[in-house]
């Protein structure tokens, strides 16, 4: 009886240990990706030249307090280095025309430039 005991004890950590290899997410590995996922898109906010307020807006799921952690560190490592912030450009004729046109509207005509 002490045996089976044993071995079912010994089978049952084993069984138990393997969960995080089977794909079984905890609590606290599902907290450490949401803070980090947050923390990223803080980042590339501020890669993008979004403000704080704009990064907030925009992602409404995403935890506040670690956007803002991802903002400021990426503020203070493209103070470091240098870095100008990438904003997004502006809408070309053509995406415009082929935007306008996907929603139904008549595309308006574009001159090439040769």
């Amino acid at each position: 009886m002490r045996l089976l005991t044993l071995v079912l004890s010994i089978a049952a950590l084993l069984w138990l240990g393997g969960c995080d290899m089977v794909g079984i997410e905890t609590a606290g590995a599902a907290a450490a990706k949401r803070e980090a996922e947050a923390k990223a898109i803080g980042a590339g906010c501020r890669h993008a030249a979004r403000s704080v307020e704009q990064c907030f807006a925009l992602n409404r799921r995403a935890d506040k307090a670690a956007m803002f952690v991802g903002w400021r560190e990426m503020n203070d490592y493209m103070r470091e280095n240098k870095m100008d912030p990438m904003p997004q450009e502006a809408p070309t004729e053509v995406a415009a025309a082929e935007a306008d046109s996907a929603v139904g509207k008549p595309a308006p005509a574009v001159a090439s430039k040769r």
